[in-house]
C-alpha cells in the first residue's frame, strides 16, 4: 500500500484528494495545522468507509513542525510514496502589485511557497525511499505567466500576491525535477480551476471533488509520466 502526505488536507480540494486517494488504496495522511480538525477530517472518512487514513499535525511555515510531523511519520513508516503540497492562502484582498502591502506579499509566500519548500526538504528522504516517489504541488493557472500576460480581466488583479506566490512555487517544481531527473520522481504542478473553497468565499464553478480529480491523477502517474510539467484538467498550462 503507497503512504500518502497531503498538506492542508482538513477541508477543500485537500480533502477531497484524500478522500480520492484512500479509494485508490493509499494510505493517507492529513496534514492539518490544526489537530483537532485534522482529526475531524479522519473521522468523517473513516464513517464513509475509508479506514487507511490517519492525521499528522503540521504548519508548513513553522519548520519545527515540519520536522516534528516527518519524525512522528518515520515512526508510523520507513517511506513515503506521494507529498501532495496543498496547504495554501489567499491572502487579503485587494492585493495590486504597486500598491499592496509587504506584510501581506509576505505572509502569502510563507505559506504557499517557503511553506512547500520545506516541507518537501524535510521529507525527501523518506520520499526517496519509495520506488516511485510522486510530488504534486498544487498551483493555480493564475501562477501562468502567459496567462497573466494575455489576460484583461481585472477580476485577476485583486490576487497579485496569491498569483506571484504560485509562480514562484512553479519554479520550485522546474528546479526541483530537474534535480532529480535521474531518478523515478515525478513532480508536477497542478492547477486544479476555480473551485469552490473557503479560499474564494465559495465562489468557483467546480466542486472539491471536481478539482482533487487531476491533483490526484498527477499523483498516480506512471512511472514514464511527465515531470517539471504544469497541467489543469484540461491538459498542460503554459508557464
Amino acid at each position: 500500500m503507497k503512504i500518502a502526505l497531503i498538506t492542508g488536507a482538513n477541508k477543500g480540494i485537500g480533502f477531497e484528494t484524500a478522500r480520492q486517494l484512500a479509494q485508490l488504496d493509499h494510505y493517507v495522511y492529513i496534514g492539518s495545522r490544526d489537530k483537532s480538525r485534522g482529526l475531524e477530517a479522519v473521522k468523517k472518512l473513516k464513517a464513509g468507509g475509508l479506514t487507511h487514513v490517519n492525521c499528522l499535525e503540521i504548519d508548513v511555515t513553522d519548520i519545527v513542525s515540519i520536522r516534528s510531523a516527518r519524525e512522528e511519520l518515520e515512526s508510523k513508516t520507513q517511506q513515503l510514496d506521494v507529498l501532495i503540497n496543498n496547504a495554501g492562502i489567499a491572502g487579503k484582498q485587494p492585493q495590486h502589485i504597486s500598491t499592496g502591502g509587504m506584510d501581506n506579499l509576505r505572509e502569502v509566500f510563507d505559506t504557499n511557497f517557503f511553506g512547500a519548500v520545506q516541507t518537501t526538504q524535510v521529507f525527501l528522504d523518506l520520499l526517496k525511499k519509495s520506488s516511485g516517489p510522486r510530488i504534486v504541488n498544487v498551483s493555480s493557472q493564475l501562477g501562468s505567466l502567459t496567462f497573466q500576460r494575455g489576460t484583461s480581466n481585472p477580476h485577476h488583479r485583486i490576487y497579485d500576491a496569491y498569483s506571484c506566490s504560485k509562480t514562484a512555487l512553479n519554479a520550485f517544481t522546474v528546479m526541483l525535477a530537474r534535480a532529480l531527473e535521474d531518478t523515478a520522481f515525478r513532480i508536477n504542478s497542478v492547477g486544479p480551476g476555480y473551485t469552490a473553497t473557503g479560499l474564494n468565499q465559495f465562489k468557483g464553478i467546480q466542486t472539491p471533488a471536481e478539482a482533487a480529480e487531476v491533483v490526484v491523477k498527477y499523483a498516480t502517474i506512471d512511472p514514464d509520466g511527465p515531470t517539471g510539467k504544469y497541467f489543469g484538467k484540461k491538459g498542460e498550462i503554459a508557464w
